[in-house]
C-alpha cells in the first residue's frame, strides 16, 4: 500500500542528528520532501550544522528556530508548513521513533476513513517490549497511567506524541499543540480536548513502531527539565480540565507524584543527580500550582471550552 499524496510527516529534533539519518531518511525517501519538515530545536551548533546537512541532502524542509521552542512549539510550526502546502494528514514522529511503510500507510487509510480520529500505533521498545498501547488518566490518583490502550473515545485516555496520525482539519480545529506546555503532557492534553470535542484515540493493535527509550537523552537518565516539567504541567493540565475538587487532590498529591518522576531515572541517575532533580521536582511544582491557583481559583476559569468537532457531535458530560 502507497503512502498517500497528501501525507505529511513533521519531527521536531533537539540534538538527535544521527537518530533522523537512522529512524526518519528510510521512511522520508518514500514521500516527497518537501513534505518532511524537520523543526530543529537549537541544542549547539554543531548539531544544527549536521541536521542542516542532513536536511538539504534529503531535501526536507529545514526550520530551524534560533533558541528552542520547546516540543509544542515545534510541531505546531511544522504542522502550519505541511497544512499550507496542501497536506491533508500529518505523520507526528520522535527522532528516537520508526515506522515502516506500511504502518504509515495503514494509520493514513484509517484516518481517511475516520476524520474526527487521532491514531497511533502501537508501540515497542526495541527489545520488543510493550512501551506504549494506551493511556489513561487516573483522576483519583492524579497520574497518568499506560496499558493496553483505552477504550476508543474514552474521554480519560491519551495518546503518546511520539508517533500520531492527525487529520490536519481536525489538527486546525484543535489549534495544534498547547505551548504553554513547552515539554511533557502537551500530548495528554490534546488528546482529552480531542475527546472533548467528541472526537476519538484509536490505539491501532495491527500497526507497530518502535521506540528508541531514552534515545534523545543519550542514554544519561531523566534530566532535570524532564523532571520540572512533568511536576509542572501536571498541574496545567488538571487547571485546564478537572474539576475544582480533583484539581484540590492533585494538588496536595504533588509531592508523592514528584517522588515517581525522580524515580523514573533509576536510583544511580537521582544519587549521582540528586541536588538539582530535588530542586527542579520543588521548582516544576511551585510553578504549577501557582498557575493552577491563579486560572482556578482567581476568576480566571478553565481556558477551554468544549466545542464539538463538526465531524462528530460531542458526547453528553458524564
Amino acid at each position: 500500500m502507497p503512502l498517500p499524496a497528501d501525507l505529511g510527516i513533521v519531527v521536531v529534533n533537539y540534538g538527535s542528528s544521527a537518530l533522523l539519518e537512522e529512524n526518519l531518511v528510510p521512511l522520508a525517501r518514500l514521500v516527497r520532501g518537501d513534505q518532511v519538515v524537520v523543526v530543529d530545536n537549537f541544542s549547539g551548533i554543531s548539531e544544527r550544522a549536521a541536521t542542516t546537512a542532513l536536511a538539504r541532502r534529503e531535501g526536507w524542509a529545514l526550520i530551524a528556530p534560533a533558541l528552542n521552542l520547546g516540543f509544542g512549539a515545534g510541531v505546531n510550526m511544522g504542522a502550519r508548513h505541511l497544512i499550507d502546502r496542501g497536506c491533508q494528514r500529518l505523520l507526528l514522529l520522535n527522532p528516537d521513533a520508526r515506522i515502516d511503510e506500511a504502518g504509515v500507510a495503514l494509520l493514513a487509510a484509517a484516518s481517511a476513513a475516520d476524520p474526527a480520529s487521532i491514531q497511533c500505533p502501537r508501540i515497542v521498545r526495541s527489545d520488543g517490549r510493550i512501551w506504549f498501547a494506551g493511556g489513561t488518566v487516573d483522576v483519583a490518583a492524579g497520574r497518568t497511567r499506560v496499558g493496553h490502550g483505552p477504550a476508543d473515545s474514552d474521554p480519560n485516555g491519551w495518546l503518546t506524541g511520539a508517533c500520531l496520525m492527525v487529520p490536519a482539519a481536525l489538527w486546525r480545529w484543535l489549534n495544534g499543540f498547547d505551548e504553554r506546555y513547552f515539554l511533557y503532557w502537551e500530548d495528554v492534553d490534546l488528546s482529552w480536548r480531542c475527546t472533548a470535542a467528541g472526537g476519538s484515540l484509536v490505539v491501532r493493535d495491527d500497526v507497530t513502531a518502535v521506540h528508541s527509550v531514552g534515545g534523545t537523552q543519550d542514554g544519561a537518565g531523566k534530566s532535570a527539565l524532564y523532571v520540572y516539567f512533568n511536576c509542572r504541567n501536571r498541574l496545567l493540565f488538571a487547571a485546564a480540565h478537572l474539576g475544582r475538587r480533583d484539581l484540590l487532590r492533585w494538588l496536595v498529591f504533588s509531592p508523592g507524584y514528584a517522588a515517581l518522576v525522580l524515580q523514573r531515572g533509576g536510583r544511580r541517575n537521582l544519587l549521582r543527580r540528586l541536588g538539582p532533580l530535588l530542586v527542579a521536582a520543588a521548582r516544576g511544582t511551585s510553578s504549577g500550582a501557582a498557575q493552577a491557583v491563579r486560572s482556578r481559583f482567581l476568576g480566571r476559569g478553565r481556558p477551554y471550552p468544549a466545542q464539538p468537532h463538526p465531524l462528530q457531535p460531542a458526547r453528553e458530560p458524564s
